[in-house]
């Protein structure tokens, strides 16, 4: 599912003239980390300061979502630009697609020095594609070789910094930074790890109860989600089922993602230290959302907005004056992330990648047309009463959810139910709309694969 912009837009200057100097490129990608985690964007508690002025220096997109919302997919859709149903990647397995085909591997066919830190969850980290790649995640403190601890997001930021004062000068480069945090250590108890010196943040703040956490909102799920066996809600039960856990695992979460921003924050610098932040396309974003108790869940996996809606905020030394610190709510996505980093390189995208350059939205003098609808995929893991399988057609204004292991659709009016509340899938009222959008659906879906 290919969405091509009109002809014009590659007349208009906005990718590297030839023979000019190519873009670098630094993708900052957290984890576990939704649209609204960022003071930018209307969170009342979170600091996010670099971010912020990340955001204020270059462009946010608060329409950003991924079209499969579990990290090892997502991350295969970030390097292929493809839907999950073609980079085959379902769950935690290596993608299929091959590597000549990936933005790493076609930057570094084209004379780019690549790295590739943190987390990989792609199968075995193929180290000899790049030419410093450092691959680990799992746990928030890790051993040195010494024997001491080192936080893993201290590990991303020193490990970052190394490559950036290490790389040979006379060559561009291209960074992906894929921290571990703020996902949530399994199998620890306390789920989220902050280094000590965080922990004197948000001691006294008091972190706002989604509406829709309510036991009434996690009983409207389907009973296949609403059920004790679900891992959405083993999950909750692990973070979220007093008022005491919600807040302090709420803090520690926050703690983490502030971390990241200071670790943002020295990248950042440190480009500016070496002069080449106006010659770097910076973007940062996540693999996927996460319900904070949102419907009674814990975690990701459903296409609910909670889940699918990330960040994405992206600085690009070709932005206007004039658009620098601005917002576009179009529906970007992450299979449109490869593309877009290749028409900074000047690189023509491969005919298998799935999505689209967006950086004609800041930089075209006229908005280009652009997708207005989506389809979401997500495979069943382990089993169904574990984590089902899940499918969507998204719309600013409607979704439509399918449950393929049980059969069940659901539609949801978004402009006047944000917080998917009421399944309007049974409502005679709505038919019309629910055949139109299931008609539109199984369009999407074949194009995908």
């Amino acid at each position: 599912m290919r969405f091509f912009l009109p002809a014009a837009i590659f007349l208009l200057g906005l990718l590297p003239a030839s023979g000019a100097k190519p873009l670098n490129i630094v993708v900052l990608y957290a984890d576990d980390w939704r649209h609204d985690t960022l003071g930018c964007a209307g969170n009342p508690v979170v600091k996010t300061p670099n971010l912020d002025q990340l955001a204020g220096q270059g462009f946010r997109f608060t329409h950003n979502c991924v079209t499969t919302s579990i990290c090892g997919v997502s991350r295969a859709t970030l390097f292929t630009g493809q839907w999950m149903s073609r980079h085959g990647n379902k769950a935690f397995n290596a993608f299929k697609t091959p590597w000549a085909e990936t933005y790493p591997g076609l930057l570094r066919a084209n004379g780019y020095h690549v790295a590739h830190i943190g987390k990989w969850h792609n199968g075995k980290f193929p180290a000899e594609n790049f030419d410093f790649g450092r691959a680990y995640a799992g746990r928030h403190w890790m051993k040195r070789p010494d024997g001491s601890q080192i936080h893993v997001t201290q590990k991303n930021q020193d490990d970052a910094l190394e490559f950036l004062r290490t790389r040979p000068a006379e060559k561009p480069f291209c960074l992906t930074l894929a921290f571990f945090a703020t996902h949530a250590e399994d199998g620890n108890p306390e789920q989220y790890l902050p280094q000590p010196e965080s922990m004197r943040l948000y001691q006294d703040a008091v972190i706002p109860v989604p509406k829709t956490a309510a036991d009434e909102y996690f009983k409207r799920l389907p009973p296949f989600i609403a059920s004790e066996k679900n891992e959405g809600r083993v999950r909750w039960h692990l973070r979220f089922d007093t008022p005491e856990k919600y807040q302090a695992m709420m803090k520690n979460y926050y703690r983490l993602a502030t971390e990241v921003d200071a670790v943002c924050g020295r990248v950042l610098d440190e480009l500016k230290k070496q002069g080449v932040l106006d010659e770097t396309l910076v973007i940062f974003t996540t693999d996927n959302g996460y319900f904070h108790a949102e419907h009674g869940l814990a975690d990701k996996w459903y296409p609910h907005e909670e889940s699918i809606r990330v960040p994405l905020i992206v600085r690009d030394p070709r932005m206007p004056a004039g658009k620098r610190g601005g917002t576009n709510d179009d529906f970007t996505l992450n299979v449109d992330l490869a593309p877009t980093i290749l028409g900074a390189a000047g690189i023509a995208a491969p005919r298998t990648m799935q999505g689209s350059d967006f950086s004609p939205l800041y930089l075209a003098a006229e908005k280009p047309a652009w997708r207005t609808e989506f389809f979401y995929e997500h495979a069943i893991i382990i089993r169904k009463d574990f984590i089902p399988a899940s499918e969507a057609l998204v719309r600013k204004d409607w979704k439509y959810f399918f449950w393929p292991d049980f059969e069940r659709a659901q539609l949801f009016h978004l402009s006047v139910d944000p917080g998917e509340e009421t399944d309007l899938a049974n409502d005679p009222a709505h038919a019309k709309q629910l055949a139109e959008m299931r008609t539109r659906f199984a369009e999407l879906k074949s194009a995908a694969r």
